[in-house]
């Protein structure tokens, strides 16, 4: 029996989280789910976005799955993604961009893996008034975090069988920052010598991606490259509703839909629930529940063969459950 925390999140986070948890219970592993609220809900409840009992229980289980949740812009709270994945450290973040059968996209052979140091760099939010008028912020870049997240990509490239691992970064003007990610990329990938190690610049890289995606197997960026880079691929295979997200560290780790919250949709039930799902796959191989992975990759991927039931923003009329239900179906 694995315990894991289930952070629903908001907007139309409860119901594609409901959803995902019935598809997983149908594929017969054995879990023990905890629910725990942060963001808006957990402000309102407990006076606080993310609740000293939510941190408790990932840090017990090991292992938590979490649905969307707002963050407001410009004001009101900072990002409960971000204040998770620094209390927790967290330092990993995975994005497997993978294009879904019979889905219209760009690039329908599309199979990469994007790789994000996740703790530090602009993306860390450490700014201040310098004087009215004035913002600064600051870019934090250390050999410790580059030189873990470096493993980590070589690592997983080893452990999935990938052949490359790419870094991209902007050393030719950022020397000192950017050049200690890339230097610290070049020793580590020493370690590895039958893995390809290659570097990209940032602006060229983004360009590769829309003309020939297919060079790149797995990338690995600083934090802010990566958080634009991630979303970038996933745009190439049909956007954030369809692609999973991890954030792993030696603490724990928490898998998540990448996307929004939508509340211009929720309540609706008309949700997309397969970016919650795949991270729900990736959770099960996480914690050794391969052949549940496998039973629920299957289906979810004959389901979306067929073509005969997909939700709306897939070109379908399927209910998040309608949807739900014919995925356990392809599992009887």
């Amino acid at each position: 029996m694995h315990p894991i925390t289930l952070i629903p999140g908001d907007g139309i986070g409860p119901e594609v989280a409901s959803n995902v948890v019935r598809i997983i219970e149908a594929s017969g592993v054995d879990i023990q789910w905890e629910t725990h609220y942060a963001g808006a809900q957990a402000l309102e409840k407990f006076g606080e976005t993310l609740p000293q009992e939510l941190l408790d229980s990932i840090l017990r289980n090991k292992v938590a799955l979490k649905g969307p949740i707002t963050t407001p812009i410009g004001k009101g709270f900072t990002s409960v993604n971000v204040g998770l994945r620094k209390t927790l450290d967290l330092y990993a973040n995975l994005r497997p961009v993978r294009a879904l059968p019979n889905v219209p996209c760009r690039y329908p052979e599309l199979d990469l893996i994007v790789v994000r140091e996740n703790t530090e760099s602009l993306y860390a939010g450490l700014e201040h008034i310098v004087v009215p008028g004035v913002v600064e912020s600051l870019k934090i870049i250390t050999e410790k975090a580059s030189t873990r997240i470096a493993r980590f990509a070589f690592e997983h490239a080893k452990r999935e069988s990938r052949k490359k691992v790419t870094a991209v970064h902007k050393a030719n003007i950022m020397k000192l920052s950017d050049g200690l990610f890339l230097d610290c990329f070049r020793k580590v990938s020493e370690d590895y010598p039958e893995i390809i190690a290659d570097d990209k610049i940032i602006d060229n890289a983004c360009m590769q991606l829309v003309m020939r995606p297919e060079q790149f197997d797995i990338m690995l960026l600083e934090n802010l490259y990566g958080d634009i880079v991630s979303d970038l691929c996933a745009g190439l295979v049909g956007g954030l509703g369809l692609v999973p997200g991890a954030n792993i560290g030696e603490r724990g780790a928490v898998f998540e839909a990448v996307h929004g919250s939508a509340p211009d949709i929720a309540g609706q039930g008309i949700a997309n629930p397969t970016a919650l799902l795949q991270s729900g796959i990736l959770m099960l191989r996480y914690i050794g529940e391969r052949e549940a992975a496998d039973r629920v990759e299957n289906a979810m991927l004959a389901v979306f063969a067929e073509g005969k039931v997909r939700t709306r923003d897939v070109g379908g009329t399927a209910k998040t459950a309608e949807f739900a239900d014919a995925i356990i179906h392809k599992m009887i």
